[in-house]
């Protein structure tokens, strides 16, 4: 007897066939989710502990190549790197034809390309944004630099969790000072000197500020400092001290920029608290201003009683 396959069936019969072959039987591959230059994920089911999880495998076209080691390097990577904005691995093995996978946590939720057209606001904005720099901050505390930050490269859960994702690139920071010239990253969101195929952490500092610049604009920074905030102005209008910040990030000098990512949460924390920022220097006119936002609730309250006395003095 013959049995006819739809062409349906074939086709999946086919795909199903690319898939990679997992050692054991605890993880059963059910479908591809996304494909990068190094690996390929796919949601996997954890028969041991009864969960979904997600699995990234090398796309080496044979074992031991370049791409098995940094696969590997990026589990490793992922594995020092224990925060709540870093998705953690679970395991790491070999496939039967030798090649590299790990298994990691299946986060559900979207890019930042997609949430950011949802927030509203200065502060919802710098409220994610904030997320992505603390966990940037943690890595470069713990030697680490991620080398190519991007919209794509952030993921925002159906709970709010912000999580910085593709570290394949990263590197211990003694480890780049010491490499040979290799560029990495993204046109755009590196630096001059990244280009040159030099980083540390300011590196790592501009593409968090090319970040925010597109997520205030929807735009790519321009090279230039003045096109840069005639931009920045054009599209979002932000307070001179958030343009400071944002241009702090963006210059061309890694001397010019914040040391590292912990120092640009430090000045945004202060902004968002209304207080002086390192990268702008206040006018005396802006120093009032910041002293009555900060004392407003005070200042409003003696000026009622003001109001007040002076009303009863009138009608008396």
């Amino acid at each position: 007897m013959t049995t006819w396959l739809s062409n349906t069936v074939v086709d999946h019969l086919r795909v199903v066939a690319t898939w990679p072959e997992l050692p054991g039987d605890r993880y059963v591959i059910e479908r591809p989710i996304g494909r990068g230059g190094m690996g390929t994920v796919y949601v996997a089911r954890d028969t041991l502990l009864e969960r979904d999880v997600a699995i990234k495998v090398s796309n080496a076209p044979v074992a031991g190549s370049g791409l098995d080691e940094r696969l590997r390097q990026e589990a490793q990577v992922l594995a020092r790197l224990e925060h709540p904005g870093i998705v953690p691995v679970h395991d790491a093995g070999q496939l039967a034809d030798g090649r590299m996978f790990y298994v990691m946590k299946l986060v559900h939720g979207e890019t930042l390309s997609a949430h950011t057209k949802r927030l509203l606001g200065e502060a919802a904005i710098l409220g994610v944004f904030e997320r992505v720099t603390e966990t940037i901050a943690f890595a470069h505390e713990a030697g680490v630099i991620h080398r190519d930050l991007k919209p794509s490269n952030v993921m925002v859960g159906r709970f709010g969790e912000v999580l910085v994702l593709d570290w394949g690139v990263a590197k211990a920071i003694e480890e780049e000072a010491a490499a040979s010239a290799t560029r990495v990253g993204t046109p755009g969101f590196m630096p001059p000197e990244q280009a040159r195929g030099e980083a540390t952490s300011t590196s790592d500092v501009f593409a968090l500020g090319a970040l925010l610049f597109w997520m205030l604009t929807d735009a790519m920074p321009p090279p230039a400092r003045d096109d840069a905030l005639r931009v920045l102005n054009a599209a979002a209008r932000p307070p001179r001290r958030l343009a400071a910040i944002v241009l702090k990030c963006l210059a061309s000098e890694p001397s010019d920029r914040y040391s590292n990512a912990a120092a640009l949460a430090a000045d945004l924390a202060r902004y968002r608290a209304g207080q002086p920022v390192a990268a702008h220097r206040e006018t005396t006119l802006e120093r009032i201003g910041l002293w009555f936002i900060k004392y407003r609730t005070f200042i409003l309250l003696v000026a009622a009683y003001l109001v007040m006395r002076a009303m009863f003095a009138f009608v008396r």
